[in-house]
């Protein structure tokens, strides 16, 4: 009895030490990614996952013993790295205090904890396709992306802080995204920062160091491509038009008030007058900016006209409401955006299809209503989504493609069907957020898709950033986190699709493919 009891305590040691390490492992890895792009921790945390999961494979037998302690070991990681690198969305809980600080545990804790359930099933597969050789950091590269792949499509989807954006804070590196898309970049950053751990196992020195050669040699050929692609010729910006991107940085608990309607619209007006604006072709503003229903104020639309005097044209964010239609209670209200002519006339609108679950809908809204939650932004009732993703026609431009607040997180995902738009445009609100990570990392995801789709981006935010970006990712203008004022130029033109845009996952499929037969070619020789 006494071996038993001391046996199960140094099980249950062990296994405490090994949540903490993993919880710590994840945390330091999400330095890694926007802001900070502090590389090297990024290769910490996941060679620390080889580590772990060879302690699972040491501790335990094949079968639900295995199972469950990768399970533990891949949550608690996931748990550090996603509560390290989200902790940023508690500030939304505190714009309203008194209606949901005392939610602020669930979206800074909960949210992670569901989160982590993808890491945990990905060191089960891992554990499923594990050996002791080199191989396994295949194996663990290939669960990893794999479950990175399915988390941006399982319920509505989240693919934010993936491993491979790591990459994104690199130019050079990032332009292989207009081959494999992030999904792809997520396959080499997770191989590349394990590669090191493979050292910690059997085997010959050249055998242990292979995948970390093949590493360095796909890093080598990516900033050959990169630097190539850099150098091909830049298409030539859209003749006669200047843009004028307005940043007007109201504190986000001021925006929904209706009593503050003349301040905020006093100072769209005073921050889009800046010097040069008679040179403004088109006016873009962020989204949902008006504490009211634009097209039912008819002063708003005066004031719009005279702003655009004759001659501009604006594009802003703005919730639409339809009339109840029959058999309907209540109006129904879209999160989107508008374009507004120079005479004040409403010329068209696009509807926001991707909609953010508990800031514009609850999910499982008849329990949760039952106890007193709603969502984060304030409109008798729930936004609706629109039906599909549309073109955005917009006199004097090409067609856009629009991005409503986060709808530019998703990967092959951001493009209507039929004709392809020329340009992204990206409204969003990340006042909810401060001056956090969050809106950094929002917007290199937005920068992402310029460059896997080669398209330019045009993005206003409420609070930053707000920029210009060319089809390659490089930046023509920017206004930082926390400043107002406007951000001025050109469109930049589209180039061709790249193999991105025209293969989408196929080459994600390819690379997880040759990971999964090395994976199983190394357990079977184990």
């Amino acid at each position: 009895m006494m071996e038993k009891r001391t046996t199960g305590l140094a099980g249950t040691l062990a296994g405490w030490r090994a949540v903490i390490l993993g919880m710590v492992a994840g945390a330091i890895g999400s330095f890694a990614l926007a802001p900070y792009y502090f590389w090297p921790t990024l290769f910490i945390a996941m060679s620390t996952a080889i580590v772990m999961l060879d302690g699972v494979a040491a501790r335990t037998s094949k079968g639900r013993a295995r199972w469950r302690a990768a399970f533990i070991a891949g949550w608690s990681f996931g748990f550090g790295w996603f509560v390290a690198g989200l902790w940023w969305l508690g500030m939304a809980f505190l714009v309203e205090p008194d209606q949901f600080a005392l939610l602020l545990p669930l979206g800074v804790l909960g949210l992670p904890a569901v989160l982590a359930i993808f890491y945990g099933l990905a060191f089960v597969l891992a554990s499923v396709l594990w050996s002791s050789g080199p191989a396994r950091i295949a194996a663990f590269a290939f669960s990893l992306a794999l479950i990175e792949w399915i988390r941006g499509y399982v319920f509505t989807g989240f693919p934010w802080n993936m491993p491979g954006m790591a990459l994104a804070g690199s130019l050079t590196f990032s332009q292989t995204a207009s081959l494999i898309g992030a999904y792809g970049l997520n396959v080499i950053a997770i191989f590349a920062a394990a590669a090191p751990a493979a050292f910690l196992g059997p085997g010959s020195w050249i055998r242990r160091a292979g995948p970390l050669i093949a590493s360095a040699c796909v890093m080598v050929a990516m900033v050959g491509f990169g630097q190539w692609r850099l150098s091909q010729p830049t298409p030539p910006d859209r003749a006669g038009v200047m843009l004028r991107i307005m940043q007007p940085d109201v504190p986000q608990d001021a925006k929904f008030r209706p009593q503050n309607r003349d301040a905020i619209m006093a100072r769209y007006f005073s921050v889009s007058s800046a010097p040069g604006a008679e040179k403004v072709t088109h006016y873009i503003w962020p989204e949902s900016p008006f504490p009211f229903l634009l097209t039912r104020d008819a002063k708003a639309l005066e004031q719009i006209a005279d702003m655009l005097k004759g001659r501009a044209v604006l594009v802003t964010g703005a919730v639409r409401a339809r009339p109840v239609l029959p058999g309907e209670v209540s109006n129904a209200y879209f999160n989107g955006i508008q374009v507004i002519g120079s005479a004040g006339q409403v010329l068209g609108h696009a509807d926001k299809v991707h909609l953010v679950p508990f800031g514009e809908y609850l999910p499982l809204a008849d329990w949760l209503e039952a106890l007193g939650l709603r969502t984060f932004v304030p409109v008798p009732g729930v936004f609706t989504p629109g039906e599909k993703r549309v073109a955005l026609p917009v006199p004097g431009l090409p067609d856009a493609a629009p991005l409503i607040c986060y709808e530019a997180i998703f990967p092959g995902k951001v493009l209507p069907d039929g004709a392809r738009p020329l340009w992204l445009l990206n409204v969003t609100n990340d006042a909810w957020f401060g001056i956090t990570p969050g809106p950094h990392q929002h917007f290199a995801q937005a920068r992402l898709r310029s460059i896997e789709e080669g398209l330019p981006l045009v993005r206003a935010a409420n609070n930053g950033i707000s920029a210009i970006v060319d089809s390659f990712g490089r930046f023509r203008a920017q206004l930082n986190l926390g400043e107002t004022g406007t951000v001025d130029g050109p469109l930049p033109g589209a180039i061709d699709p790249p193999i991105f845009t025209q293969m989408q996952s196929f080459p994600l499929m390819l690379m997880l493919v040759l990971l999964g037969v090395i994976a199983l070619l190394g357990r079977h020789f184990d």
